[in-house]
């Protein structure tokens, strides 16, 4: 008998029966992801590759997915469309960059004085969002999951300061979603660019506003360099939801336990890109305001004018949509309670506990 050999062998063992059952039992999976935005937009594009990392941990590295910045595989608002075709396995972008596809997209990143990023989980986990976005997004060979929030994002960076309604007429705004066409009923002229095109456009003057997420992401574009006006809030997204997204078949072909790592990177994704942003935005306003920001708020008038056309945009879209309209008549239900619920105890703590910290 060789011992040596022996011994050996029995070394080995243990090591054998460690492994998990996983790397022995499931594929080796590649995917490729492409997101939405930059490299240099850290919470965002660092979502996806935290989304990456996570499953690539989960699965003993037998499953892994490679994130690629907007423009490396596909442009930034093209992300739909390569999954759709299955040439590409999965994306990490904005639902409502395709309304231009269908409308209903909106409801699941934000609508205008809609559900802020609390409610939409409450929405979409407790109140049948996620049904009606899986209706929406299986019709377009898509599996989406919601991975990540900013939070009510900033009004955006103007050149000139916007005192009423007039200001608006024929002002030329970077703004996405169903945000453009509510600018556009107030007079302004909406257009949608990727986050990388967006300084270029706002120096060249082919822009006179934009806006993006807030101050984290804002600053990291060098938007203060060229527009001072700071305006808040951001009252087309109160909160803005976005997904993992994978081509329909790709997902459908993967094992249970590879979707159930996906589903678990997104939930954690989810939690993190809010307490992320939180985190760092309020030291990102200090620096921008520093840099020579003026800090604004909305005219009252222009508030009461958006409240007004957005309701209007969503009951024109609804008689010519019908899935908008069922999806609206969920959401607007949704939206109206918990606006009442947190009127009483969340807005009344606000009203009294900014003020009396910022008067020490």
């Amino acid at each position: 008998m060789n011992r040596r050999a022996l011994m050996g062998a029995a070394a080995a063992a243990p090591a054998a029966l460690a492994m998990p059952a996983l790397a022995q039992t499931l594929p080796e999976v590649r995917w490729r992801l492409s997101s939405s935005f930059p490299r240099n937009l850290d919470v965002l594009f660092g979502t996806a590759e935290r989304i990456a990392s996570r499953v690539a941990a989960l699965t003993d590295n037998r499953f892994r997915i490679q994130a690629f910045p907007a423009g490396e595989i596909v442009p930034g608002l093209a992300v739909v469309d390569a999954l759709q075709a299955g040439t590409l396995e999965c994306g990490h972008t904005a639902s409502y960059y395709y309304v231009g596809k269908d409308p209903s997209f909106a409801f699941f990143t934000a609508l205008p004085f809609g559900l802020n990023a609390r409610m939409n989980t409450a929405w979409m986990t407790q109140g049948g969002g996620n049904d009606l976005a899986a209706e929406l997004f299986n019709s377009y060979n898509i599996h989406g999951i919601p991975a990540g929030d900013t939070g009510a994002q900033m009004g955006g960076w103007f050149r000139n300061e916007v005192r009423s309604l007039a200001d608006l007429n024929g002002l030329k705004f970077r703004i996405a979603g169903f945000a453009g066409q509510v600018f556009q009923r107030l007079g302004a002229v909406p257009t949608q660019i990727a986050a990388g095109d967006i300084y270029p456009a706002l120096e060249r003057g082919t822009l006179d506003a934009v806006e993006f997420v807030g101050p984290h992401d804002d600053e990291k574009l060098g938007f203060v360099r060229v527009a001072r006006n700071y305006y808040a809030p951001g009252f087309w997204e109160p909160g803005a939801r976005l997904h993992f997204m994978a081509n329909k078949r790709a997902w459908d072909a993967l094992p249970d336990a590879y979707k159930a790592a996906i589903e678990t990177a997104c939930g954690e994704a989810n939690a993190e890109m809010l307490a992320r942003y939180d985190h760092l935005n309020p030291q990102a306003l200090r620096r921008l305001v520093a840099a020579g920001a003026q800090l604004r708020f909305w005219p009252r008038e222009i508030l009461q004018a958006a409240w007004r056309e957005s309701h209007a945009l969503y009951e024109e879209t609804a008689g010519r949509n019908e899935r908008f309209k069922r999806i609206w008549t969920s959401y607007k239900a949704y939206r109206d309670e918990e606006y009442q619920w947190f009127r009483v105890a969340e807005n009344s703590f606000d009203n009294f506990a900014y003020p009396a910290a910022a008067a020490r």
